[in-house]
């Protein structure tokens, strides 16, 4: 394959690449934290941007990266922004992924599997030291993005470590991170963290936008994707909020099951090319539990993600110990979903195993 059809890994389906998203929503206070770094002269060779999947991580580094890249002076007000002009020389070269003093780490393509590699290996961590010379003779700063730091595997962890331990002059490294606890501890402690929070209804719509995508429920999405623009995007893309309306549906007649419409709902993700439904169906079925256990403790959510679902949370989490048997079955849950994608076990008998499940705890709460 030529790089251009290789898939990028870092590159959400339905959305622009995040060094092509003009606008970052949300993220004042980690962008804040940077540049008041920056501008007292507290600039750190590492930084460790973490937060939730979709919640602009990525968006944020490759902003980060523009702005040192191009030097940009304050603008007319005397405030230092990230903004930088898209016709700057310095940014026209990020966006087309040919800055000589950018270099980008992510999961390799695999030309024996055709395949994107599960994690990233340390021969792409070992080039940066060819990265490093070459650059160093351009001057200027040198950034380096690494996404997502945790698909590391052990010995690019260890490489990474190296260079955060004696960073070139002028050199920035910016790890976007989901899950930073996966990281080895010395990382951590060698890079400054950006902390990026879920975004609000508000932000979440304009990201929305941005991205191209628009949405009726736009209060029921921000629910269900939990303030990822990424998980929205996917929700969107999927017929995930048709489906989730089916599971509320479906569940509602709890603590007895509609037998028919749990075969079919466990048909529709069988055969080929329900691989994507099937991911999906499991990934809203953990969502719903989570949301009924959630209701037990702090009670029915203000914003519904569809139509009847706060009466039927109401109905099945009255209290704190219901929740806490919801909250169980989560965890079960959660374990089948891994083992039975890990076996490959039968999408329609996984899926209607896990629906008796959540029968059966229905049926214990309301008889205890």
């Amino acid at each position: 394959m030529s790089d251009d059809t290789i898939p990028e890994p870092d590159r959400l389906d339905g959305a622009p690449h995040p060094r092509e998203t003009p606008a970052l929503y949300g993220q004042h206070a980690a962008e804040a934290a940077f540049l008041d770094a920056f501008t007292a002269g507290r600039m750190h060779s590492g930084w460790l941007i973490t937060g939730p999947r979709g919640v602009g991580k990525a968006t944020l580094a490759w902003k980060i990266a523009t702005f040192l890249l191009a030097d940009a002076p304050p603008d007319m007000l005397g405030e230092v922004t990230l903004n930088v002009s898209p016709d700057h020389p310095d940014a026209r070269l990020v966006q087309s992924g040919a800055h000589p003093r950018l270099a980008l780490i992510r999961r390799p393509w695999d030309e024996k599997t055709a395949k994107l590699r599960g994690e990233i290996t340390v021969d792409a961590v070992r080039n940066l030291k060819h990265f490093f010379q070459m650059s160093a003779a351009d001057g200027g700063r040198r950034v380096v993005i690494v996404d997502a730091a945790d698909e590391m595997n052990r010995n690019a962890a260890n490489a990474i470590l190296k260079e955060l331990e004696e960073p070139p002059a002028g050199a920035v490294i910016l790890l976007v991170a989901h899950q930073p606890s996966r990281l080895l501890p010395t990382i951590r402690s060698r890079c400054r963290e950006l902390r990026c929070g879920p975004l609000s209804p508000e932000d979440l719509a304009h990201a929305l936008a941005q991205a191209g995508h628009r949405s009726d429920n736009a209060a029921g999405l921000a629910a269900l994707a939990g303030g990822s623009v990424g998980d929205a995007i996917r929700l969107l893309g999927s017929g995930g909020m048709a489906l989730y309306a089916d599971l509320v549906r479906l569940f509602g007649s709890l603590p007895r099951i509609d037998r028919q419409a749990a075969l079919a709902l466990a048909e529709a993700c069988s055969g080929r090319g329900a691989e994507a439904r099937f991911g999906l169906t499991l990934d809203l079925i953990d969502l719903f539990v989570a949301r009924v256990a959630r209701a037990g403790l702090l009670g029915a959510p203000a914003t519904q993600g569809a139509a009847g679902e706060a009466l039927l949370l109401a109905k099945l989490a009255p209290d704190p110990r219901a929740a806490q048997a919801w909250a169980q079955l989560q965890q079960d849950l959660s374990e089948r979903s891994r083992h039975g994608r890990a076996v490959n076990l039968d999408p329609a008998a996984l899926i209607l195993d896990m629906i008796f499940k959540i029968e059966e705890t229905a049926q214990g709460v309301a008889a205890a």
